[in-house]
C-alpha cells in the first residue's frame, strides 16, 4: 500500500526541520542521521527512504529556499532596491527556522556566495558601468553588505521591525551612517554597542 502524499511530505518536512533546528546549533559534521532521525520520531531507514545523506538534505535545503527567491525575483521589475527585495523575500516566518541554520554560526559560505548568484548583475541596478574594472568589487560590497546585515538582524532576533530593517539598509546605501552617528553624542556610542 502506498503512502498518502501529505503523509509523505510531513515526513520530510520533519527531517528538514529537525535538521535545520540542529544546523542552528551544532556544525553539519556533529549531527548525525540517527540523531535526526531520533529527534525526528523515525527510525534511520526512513530517512533513507527521502535522502541519501546529510549533505543532501542541505543541498534540498537550500536548493527549495534560493528556488522560491528566485521565482519571487522573477516577478518583480528590476530596480536599485532589488536586494532589499531579495531580503524582503526572505523575511518570511515559514523560512525563519532555515535561514537561521544556514546563515547562523554553523552555517556555510557556499549557500551564501549561491544567494550572491540569484542576483545577478541584470538583475542589480545599481549605477555602475557593467565592464569597468571596479564593478565586480561595487556589486560584492552591495550584496555582501546587505546579507551581513539582514544575518545580523536574525542573529538580534529581528531586533528592528521588517520595515525599520529594510529603511536601514536603504538608508545606509544611499546616505551612509553619517545621519546616525549625528544624532548620538560621542560618549553614548559605547552604550550602543
Amino acid at each position: 500500500m502506498k503512502k498518502q502524499p501529505e503523509i509523505t511530505e510531513k515526513t520530510k518536512q520533519t527531517f528538514i526541520n529537525v535538521f535545520c533546528e540542529l544546523y542552528s546549533q551544532k556544525p553539519i559534521e556533529k549531527i548525525s542521521i540517527q540523531e535526526i532521525a531520533n529527534k525526528s520520531g523515525y527510525n534511520r531507514s526512513t530517512f533513507y527512504q527521502y535522502f541519501v545523506d546529510i549533505y543532501e538534505l542541505l543541498d534540498i535545503v537550500e536548493n527549495d529556499l534560493l528556488n522560491e527567491i528566485k521565482e519571487e525575483l522573477a516577478k518583480k521589475e528590476l530596480s536599485v532596491h532589488t536586494v532589499q527585495n531579495a531580503l524582503h523575500c526572505l523575511d518570511k516566518k515559514e523560512h525563519l527556522l532555515v535561514l537561521n541554520a544556514l546563515l547562523g554560526d554553523y552555517g556555510n559560505t557556499r549557500f551564501l556566495q549561491r544567494l550572491k548568484k540569484e542576483i545577478t548583475l541584470d538583475q542589480l541596478e545599481l549605477n555602475v558601468p557593467h565592464n569597468h574594472s571596479l564593478t565586480p568589487y561595487l556589486i560584492e560590497f552591495h550584496l555582501t553588505t546587505s546579507f551581513s546585515l539582514f544575518r545580523l538582524w536574525l542573529q538580534r532576533q529581528k531586533d528592528l521591525s521588517s520595515e525599520e530593517f529594510l529603511e536601514l539598509v536603504d538608508n545606509l546605501y544611499t546616505k551612509g551612517i553619517q545621519p546616525y552617528t549625528n544624532n548620538v553624542p560621542k560618549h553614548n556610542w559605547k552604550a550602543m554597542l
